[in-house]
This record gives C-alpha cells, structure tokens and sequence, in this order.
C-alpha cells in the first residue's frame, strides 16, 4: 500500500517538474539572486540531477556519490537539462518500481567515499526527505527564480497566484 503511493506521488509529480522546467526561459538561465546561489540554469540542471539519484537510493544499501559517475549536461542549455531530467526520470521510474514495503525499512547510508553524509536511516525515510522533499524545496527555489525574472509560474497544484486574480 505504501509503495503504491510512493509511486502514485512520483508519477504526479514528474508531470508538475517537467512543467517547471519548461517554463525555464533560455534567457534568464545565467540570473543569480545572489553571489552566492546557483544559476537557475544550475538549479534546473540540479533538479534534473536528482530523478538520478533514485537508482543509488532505490537498488542499493550503501550509496557512494564519490563513485558514482553521472552525467551533467550544460547549465546554460535548458533543452539539454530537459533531456537529462527525462532520461534520469527513467531511470527513476525502474527504481521506485522496484522497491517493496520491506525494503523501506532497510537501513540506508549515503556516502562520499569514507566520509558519510546521510544515515544510516530506514530508506522510507530517504524516500520522502532525500527524493521527494529535496527535490520539492528545489522546485520552490525555482518558482521564485522565475518570479523574479518576470516569468509566468506553472501553477502545480492548482492556479498561481496569478491565474486566480487574472494578473497573469
């Protein structure tokens, strides 16, 4: 029953990403809100990165990020983030389908070589804050890159602001 949901929030909200990045104007890939934040190009690509990292959550106990090897296309080419995020969306699909609930309560650990960076926690946990809420807080940050540069917001989960006042 859990993992159907988990794969029921996926599917739905793979369709709410794929409209954020398509709202991504070529333009405004190089805006920075601060010297010290991503791009949105980087963002987006980020974002796009994450739908990846299902298969090292999903398949494996200890994930090592330091020996993993994936591929990052360029942060000012928002059609090539599109692609990433579709392959990588793929290959997330095959993940989460392949989980069970008995290995949601499996210990998981996310390293960088020696250096441990997450857990050891029961993957479920990894699952919502890891996948979903990381990629979510993300999508956040996306929405007020485009705000900021005076783009149109997709509304994800009902109307914008802006389509419910008809500003927009």
């Amino acid at each position: 029953m859990i993992v159907q949901s988990l794969i029921d929030e996926f599917e739905h909200e793979v369709n709410s990403t794929r409209r954020l990045l398509l709202a991504v104007p070529e333009k405004d890939l190089g805006f920075r809100p601060s010297p010290t934040s991503w791009t949105m190009g980087e963002l987006a690509q980020h974002i796009a990165t994450i739908y990846y990292w299902y298969v090292g959550s999903l398949t494996q106990d200890v994930y090592d990020m330091g020996a993993d090897s994936f591929e990052r296309g360029a942060t000012d080419d928002i059609r090539a983030t599109i692609e990433l995020f579709e392959k990588n969306v793929e290959k997330a699909r095959v993940a989460i389908r392949s989980i069970t609930e008995e290995s949601l309560a499996v210990q998981w650990t996310m390293k960088f070589g020696d250096r441990t960076l997450i857990g050891p926690m029961p993957r479920n946990l990894v699952v919502r804050g890891f996948l979903f809420n990381h990629l979510y807080h993300h999508r956040g940050e996306l929405i007020v890159y485009l705000r900021a540069t005076g783009n149109k917001v997709p509304g994800l989960y009902g109307p914008t602001y802006e389509e419910s006042t008809g500003l927009g």
